[in-house]
This record gives structure tokens, C-alpha cells and sequence, in this order.
């Protein structure tokens, strides 16, 4: 037996709808991820980007459970001298309930250059609306 490995003209890839409302963010961002590396697919290799486009709406309206609403802290680094700058989770999420999903989901990634392109695939919206119709997406439940 001879083990296949997915060519980039075999990829068949496909175009998810998923709605975050009252959903937690952490069980959300691994199934996310899952569909993002192609993992849910047989012919996944793990040096290939398999995997298929997720759309995700309501991103405002994710639960975070316990004491992260408050507790949970993120940080980033404008570049300059002392230049942290931290964030608690219920702030971000009404400023920016994108990254939020974001970072959630990019953490459960490969952190490489397949990675990276991995994370290109997802697209978050804080409303229920997006401009990804044309695509025609499935409805994926979690």
C-alpha cells in the first residue's frame, strides 16, 4: 500500500455558513479549525491545505463560558517601546467581536506558512448579513 498525498488540483473545496449565537466560543473555534485544515475530508494530508471556506455570522453574539468575560486577557505589541497593549474579553467583543473568533481560531492552527493560508479561508462578521451568498454556503451546525 502506498500512502496517497491530496495534489492542489484534486481539491474539491466547499463554502460553510456558521451562526455563532449562544454558541462557545472555544467548542466553535475547534470545529472551525477542523473544517479550515480539512480534517473532516478523507483525502486530508497534512502538509496540504485540504481544507474548505467557513463563513461565520453573529460573531457578537458568542458565549464565552466561566469568568473569561472578564478574566480573559489579550495582548499585542504595536512595535514601539512599551508598546503593550491589553484588552480584556468583554471589551473586545463589543469593539471587535471578529477577532475575538479570530484569535480563537488561529491559535488551533499550524503556525507556518500553510497556516497562514489556512486562516485566509475563514471570514467572521459580527451581524447575521455577509457578501458570500454567491458562493452558495452550507449551513454547518455545531
Amino acid at each position: 500500500m502506498s500512502t496517497e498525498v491530496a495534489k492542489e488540483q484534486d481539491i474539491v473545496r466547499a463554502w460553510y455558513v456558521v451562526d455563532l449565537e449562544d454558541k462557545v466560543l472555544g467548542r466553535a473555534a475547534t470545529e472551525i479549525a477542523r473544517i479550515l485544515r480539512g480534517k473532516h475530508k478523507t483525502i486530508y494530508t497534512p502538509s496540504v491545505d485540504t481544507g474548505d471556506f467557513v463563513v461565520v455570522i453573529n460573531a457578537d453574539k458568542v458565549r464565552l463560558t466561566g469568568n473569561k468575560l472578564n478574566a480573559k486577557m489579550y495582548h499585542r505589541y504595536t512595535g514601539f517601546q512599551s508598546g503593550l497593549r491589553s484588552i480584556n474579553a468583554s471589551d473586545l467583543l463589543e469593539k471587535k467581536p471578529e477577532m475575538l473568533i479570530q484569535s480563537a481560531v488561529k491559535g488551533m492552527l499550524p503556525k507556518n506558512p500553510l497556516g497562514r493560508k489556512m486562516f485566509s479561508k475563514l471570514k467572521v462578521y459580527a451581524g447575521n448579513e455577509h457578501p458570500h451568498s454567491a458562493q452558495q454556503p452550507k449551513e454547518l451546525a455545531l
